[in-house]
């Protein structure tokens, strides 16, 4: 049976564009229809949709329980104060959003990851700021061999700490941002390879977070995660979007990386995000002992 809607495949191994269908009023058909369609495709694209904040929760609760990030269901992910002014780039909230450029999963640093996410354009740059998605269950397909059975016994600790200070962030507690993920908690060691819990697709569960194997010394771990982000982030298992304000998008975040995109950062950028909270049975990680 057709589903009651348009959806376009991208030209990628992932990924489509949804059309005619209004996100605020799904019927119970359409709605199991476009769950189906996320599972298979990992990343539904919705132009011109207009969400409102409560409109937005509203359909990202349809996939699950909310993430709280702060205490706060959806935040700005942006550039911009509340009252228009832009924030200059010595602040923590922006240094997280130049973190975000690079390739990464929502919340491996916490103890449970999240399942998924809705993201909406308000404000878009004339240039740049695109998002990008890269689909770690065809990169994990592609790998030789060799590789595969080697990453497939191997884990990694996951850190904010650790990827931000990659660039020079050191956190702290006077800060302007909600300090989301720089937790007191040792790291959370969660598997090179992860079995996705509703389609038992195996998939690469890599990214900026990713640090200390253990077995291996620090060089050959950052070595190895590096060459695995290299080859898993290539066509055609990768998807750009450039925004236009009103699109929606809801993304599998079990299985696919995401970053930002440049953009000039004279110029505002106001993107709305709403985690979609994991399951802690199939999405909880132990932590370890490396420290943050």
């Amino acid at each position: 049976m057709s589903p009651p809607f348009e959806l376009e495949p991208l030209n990628a191994t992932f990924g489509a564009v949804v059309t005619g269908i209004d996100l605020t009023d799904l019927s119970p058909d359409s709605w199991r229809a476009l769950h189906t369609a996320w599972l298979e495709y990992a990343l539904l694209i919705f132009p011109g949709q207009e969400l409102t904040d409560a409109q937005q929760i509203a359909f990202a609760r349809r996939f699950g329980d909310i993430e709280l990030i702060g205490g706060r269901e959806i935040v700005a992910l942006s550039n911009v104060r509340s009252d228009g002014t832009l924030i200059d780039g010595s602040h923590d909230s922006v240094k997280i959003l130049r973190g975000n450029m690079g390739w990464h999963a929502d919340s491996t640093y916490m103890p449970v990851q999240a399942r998924g996410a809705v993201f909406s354009a308000r404000v878009v740059p004339p240039d740049g700021g695109g998002t990008a998605w890269a689909d770690m269950r065809a990169a994990y397909e592609a790998l030789p061999d060799e590789t595969r059975s080697r990453v497939s016994q191997l884990s990694a600790h996951h850190s904010l700490y650790y990827s931000q200070s990659k660039l020079g962030h050191v956190h702290s507690e006077n800060t302007d941002y909600i300090g989301y993920g720089f937790h007191d908690q040792d790291p959370p060691l969660r598997p090179l390879v992860k079995t996705h819990p509703e389609t038992g697709r195996r998939s690469l569960l890599i990214g900026r977070h990713a640090y200390g194997i253990p077995g291996l010394d620090p060089e050959e771990s950052e070595k190895l995660l590096e060459e695995l982000v290299e080859f898993a982030c290539r066509p055609p298992r990768v998807h750009e979007h450039r925004w236009t304000p009103g699109d929606v998008v809801v993304w599998d975040n079990r299985c696919l990386l995401h970053r930002a995109r440049p953009w000039d950062m004279t110029r505002p950028r106001v993107m709305m995000h709403t985690r979609i909270a994991g399951d802690p049975q199939s999405e909880f990680a132990p932590t370890g002992q490396a420290g943050s």
